[in-house]
């Protein structure tokens, strides 16, 4: 199963599930600033996504320096609360596959976990997922 937190006015969220799609993908489409996942699954998948919490958090157009979260004084579980507090605090879009798990920024990282890759990834202009 494949499953995309999804950012849907994000051009780079669009780009990625356009490719799924174009792979042959019925991806799990998940908005996660709707329906954010628990700690545990939002931990696991960062982790396994190679990154560190403070690595998975969104800067532009987010809480972020409002919230003071470049305190690098802030431990993972103060800014795991801050995130599921604030979800879109989180980057995107993250996709997990049965191949791993990936932060797909830029877009075309989601190949490195695609079974069948598109023969030509989704370029901005591509009409919407």
């Amino acid at each position: 199963m494949t499953t995309i937190w999804h950012h849907p006015n994000c051009t780079t969220s669009r780009r990625v599930l356009q490719m799924l799609q174009d792979g042959g993908e019925t991806p799990e489409v998940i908005d996660y600033r709707n329906d954010p996942p628990d700690r545990e699954t939002l931990r696991q998948w960062i982790a396994d996504a190679g990154l560190t919490v403070r690595q998975a958090l969104r800067r532009r157009n987010t809480p972020f320096d409002d919230l003071g979260l470049g305190d690098p004084d802030l431990t993972d579980d103060q800014l795991l609360d801050s995130v599921l507090a604030h979800p879109i605090l989180l980057e995107r879009p993250f996709v997990r596959t049965s191949l791993g798990t990936r932060l797909c920024r830029p877009p075309e990282r989601v190949i490195e976990i695609m079974a069948n890759p598109p023969a030509r990834p989704a370029q901005d202009g591509d009409p919407p997922a």
